[in-house]
C-alpha cells in the first residue's frame, strides 16, 4: 500500500473548505442561522489522533527491533495502517470544512462573537491534529527494507 499523498489531502481540503463556505453562504441567503461545529467534535478528533499514535507504537517497536520478543499480529498492523490512512483524509475533511465555516464568519462586515467562532476554530484545530497524527502513525508502520523484501522504489516497505 502506498502512503497517503499530499495531493489527495490537499484536494479533499480544498473541496471541503469551499463546501463549508458555500453552505454558510446558502444558509445566510435563506436567512437561516449559520452552521457551527461543536467543541466536542474538535476534541474528539484530537483524541482519535492520539489513540492512533498509541496503536502504531507497538508496530514501530517491532519494525525497529525493540519489541522484547513479542510479535505484532500482521492483521493488527494492516488495520492500523488503513485506519491511519482513513483518519488523515477525515481529518483533512473535517478541518477544512470547519475552516470554510470560520472564513465565512470572519469575512462578514460585523465580527461575530467568540461563541460563534471558537467552536469552528476548535474543530479546525482538531482536524489538523488528526491529520498530522494519522500521517505520523502511517509512517510509523513502514518497515525498513531487508534483503528478501521487494522494494517499492523508495527503499522501504509497508508492514
Amino acid at each position: 500500500m502506498k502512503p497517503t499523498r499530499a495531493s489527495t489531502l490537499i484536494g479533499v481540503a480544498v473541496v471541503a473548505a469551499v463546501a463549508g463556505f458555500a453552505v454558510d453562504t446558502a444558509l445566510t441567503a435563506r436567512q437561516s442561522p449559520t452552521l457551527l461545529m461543536s467543541v466536542p467534535l474538535g476534541l474528539t478528533l484530537v483524541f482519535i489522533g492520539i489513540a492512533l499514535l498509541f496503536m502504531a507504537a507497538p508496530i514501530r517497536r517491532q519494525t525497529r527491533g525493540r519489541n522484547d520478543g513479542r510479535r505484532v499480529d500482521p492483521m493488527y498492523a494492516t488495520r492500523v495502517v488503513f485506519l491511519a490512512k482513513a483518519s488523515s483524509i477525515c481529518g483533512a475533511l473535517f478541518g477544512a470544512f470547519a475552516l470554510g465555516l470560520l472564513v465565512y464568519l470572519l469575512s462578514r462586515s460585523v465580527l461575530p462573537s467568540l461563541g460563534s467562532t471558537l467552536p469552528n476554530a476548535v474543530a479546525f484545530g482538531g482536524g489538523i491534529v488528526l491529520t498530522v497524527c494519522a500521517l505520523v502513525a502511517e509512517r510509523m508502520c513502514i518497515a525498513p527494507p531487508t534483503d528478501e523484501d521487494d522494494h517499492d522504489g523508495r527503499g522501504s516497505t509497508t508492514v
